[in-house]
C-alpha cells in the first residue's frame, strides 16, 4: 500500500475549521437516502440472486434487540424501556419467524455465516434462557462457521460471570462493553451508574471464557465532563487493557431524541473543552500503543482490525469497522439495516409494525435502495478513504472503467482546499489523507457524496468532530 502508517495529528485549529455536519458513512448512500419504492418484493428478488454466477458468499447476520431496563439520557438508539420480559419473549418468537421467512427466499444451502452481531438497545436485557433461545433459533436456520466473528454489545451493569460463560459456550468470541465515563457526576447526569468493579468483572470473565477481542466504548462531550475527570477515566480503562477503544462524540440533539431533554445545556462542556478532552484521549491512547483505525476507533497493533488495515482488508458497515468486506449482511428485528448485493434495506421502525408484517407473512422491509453504477463507484472511494486513508486512482479507473480526473473534476477542485490546508495530498496516482487530515476523514469523504452536493441541509447529521 502507498501509505499504510495510521498515525494521526491532532490540530485543534484545523479541526475547528473543517468541523462540519456530516454522515458517518456506515453505508453509501446513507440511510436517509433510502426509499419506500424498495419494498419486500425487491428484497426477496435480491435474496434469490445472491449467488448468481456460482460464487457463494458467506453471510453476516445482525440482530437488533431494542430493549433496555433503564434509560441513558444521552442515547440516540432505537430502544424500548421496560422491565417486562414477556415483551422480549414475544420479540424472540418473531425474530424466529423473520429468519424462517427470509430463508424461504435464499437458495438451498445458502446459510453459511462468518460474522454475527447482536446490538441494541441492550442485547443483555435478555436473560440467560432467552439468550440461549435466540442463539438456538439462529443455529436452526443458519450454519455458523468454526472460526467466525461472533460479537455482542454488553451492558456490564446487567451481566453476571455466569452469563458471560454462557455467551462463550454459545459461540460468542468478541464483545463491546459500554462504559462512556467512570466519573460519578457524569454518570448521575446521564442516568447510567456503573462501577469500575462490575465492568472489570465482565472483562475478566470474557477473557476467562475465550473471548478474542474486547472493545470499550467511551463518549466525550457528556454533561459534567472535563479534562481532569476524563483523564481519570482513561487511567482506569487503560489499566483494564481492552483490545479496542471506540471514543464517540456526544451529539446533543434533544429535538430528535427526547431523553436528551433531561440533559441541561449548561452542564455540557463547551467546544474548546470537548476539543481538549478529545486531544487528551488521542494522546493517551497512542502513548499506550493503540493504533488509530479511523474516526473514533483505536486498536492494539495485533488486533484483527489493525492487521486488516495494514493488509488493505478493512471494511466499514453498519456495525462500524469490520474485516469482512465480502459478506452480505442480513439484518433482523425492528429498524435493522442490511446489505445484499448492490442494495441496502431497512426494516419497519416499531415492533407493532414488525409484528403486523410478519403476522401477514410479509418480510418487514420498510425501505431501501438499489445502487446504480455511480453509487457503487462513489461507495468504493468513500470506503477506501474511510478505511485506508488513501485512494489509488488507477485501481478505481480499472474497476469502474472511468477517467478519474474527468469524472471527478469538480470533486478534485473541491479537494484543493483540503490539500492547501495539509489534510490531503493529490498526485497523478493517489489521493492520500495525511496524518493531519485523518481525524477529518468524514469531511474529506463528503466531497465525493453526490447526494450531499444536491442537498445542503446537513443539520440532521452530527458534527464530524
Amino acid at each position: 500500500m502507498n501509505n499504510p502508517v495510521a498515525n494521526v495529528v491532532f490540530d485543534p485549529d484545523m479541526l475547528r475549521r473543517f468541523d462540519v455536519n456530516g454522515p458517518r458513512y456506515t453505508s453509501y448512500p446513507t440511510a436517509d437516502r433510502f426509499v419506500e419504492a424498495f419494498d419486500p418484493e425487491a428484497y426477496k428478488a435480491w435474496l434469490g440472486k445472491r449467488n448468481i454466477g456460482g460464487v457463494k458468499k458467506q453471510l453476516s447476520l445482525y440482530f437488533h434487540i431494542p430493549f433496555c431496563n433503564t434509560i441513558c439520557y444521552y442515547c440516540g438508539c432505537s430502544k424500548i424501556i421496560t422491565k417486562d420480559h414477556s415483551r422480549s419473549a414475544k420479540y424472540l418468537q418473531y425474530l424466529d419467524k423473520e429468519m424462517a421467512l427470509t430463508k424461504q427466499y435464499l437458495e438451498d444451502g445458502d446459510n453459511e455465516v462468518a460474522q454475527l452481531h447482536w446490538g441494541g438497545g441492550s442485547p443483555t436485557f435478555l436473560n440467560d434462557e432467552e439468550i440461549a433461545q435466540l442463539m438456538g433459533s439462529i443455529k436452526k436456520h443458519f450454519k455458523l462457521i468454526d472460526d467466525g466473528e461472533y460479537s455482542i454489545e454488553i451492558d456490564p451493569r446487567k451481566v453476571s460471570r455466569e452469563t458471560v460463560e454462557l455467551l462463550g459456550k454459545l459461540g460468542f468470541n468478541r464483545m463491546s462493553i459500554g462504559v462512556q465515563d467512570f466519573d460519578e457526576d457524569v454518570q448521575k447526569a446521564v442516568n447510567r451508574i456503573q462501577s469500575e468493579e462490575e465492568t472489570l468483572n465482565v472483562m475478566q470473565a470474557a477473557r476467562d471464557n475465550g473471548f478474542k477481542s474486547i472493545s470499550v466504548d467511551l463518549i466525550y462531550g457528556l454533561p459534567k465532563q472535563n479534562v481532569i475527570s476524563f483523564n481519570r477515566t482513561l487511567d482506569r480503562v487503560l489499566a483494564m487493557s481492552p483490545d479496542r477503544f471506540s471514543i464517540y462524540n456526544y451529539a446533543h440533539l434533544p429535538s430528535l431524541f427526547k431523553p436528551q431533554r433531561r440533559i441541561l445545556q449548561e452542564d455540557l462542556p463547551n467546544a474548546d473543552q470537548r476539543m481538549q478532552i478529545l486531544a487528551l484521549a488521542i494522546r493517551r491512547l497512542t502513548e499506550a500503543g493503540y493504533v488509530f483505525i479511523g474516526m473514533d476507533h483505536f486498536a492494539k497493533p495485533d488486533d484483527e482490525l489493525a492487521v486488516a488495515q495494514r493488509q488493505g482488508r478493512l471494511h466499514r458497515n453498519f456495525q462500524g469497522y469490520s474485516t469482512h468486506a465480502d459478506c452480505d449482511l442480513l439484518a433482523f428485528g425492528a429498524t435493522s439495516i442490511g446489505k445484499v448485493g448492490p442494495t441496502y434495506s431497512q426494516n419497519v421502525k416499531t415492533i407493532e409494525e414488525y409484528y403486523d408484517r410478519l403476522d401477514n407473512n410479509m418480510l418487514p422491509v420498510l425501505r431501501g435502495i438499489e445502487l446504480n453504477a455511480d453509487d457503487i463507484l462513489r461507495r468504493s472511494i468513500i470506503q477506501s478513504l474511510m478505511c485506508h486513508f488513501e485512494l489509488s486512482l488507477e485501481s478505481i479507473e480499472i474497476a469502474h472503467l472511468i477517467d478519474f480526473k474527468k469524472y471527478f473534476a469538480q470533486e478534485l477542485e473541491d479537494l484543493r482546499e483540503h490539500e492547501k490546508a495539509g489534510l490531503v495530498r493529490i498526485d497523478d496516482k493517489w489521493i492520500t489523507v495525511l496524518p493531519a487530515g485523518r481525524m477529518l476523514v468524514r469531511a474529506i469523504s463528503m466531497v465525493f457524496d453526490r447526494y450531499l452536493r444536491a442537498d445542503r441541509q446537513r443539520t440532521r447529521y452530527s458534527k464530524v468532530i
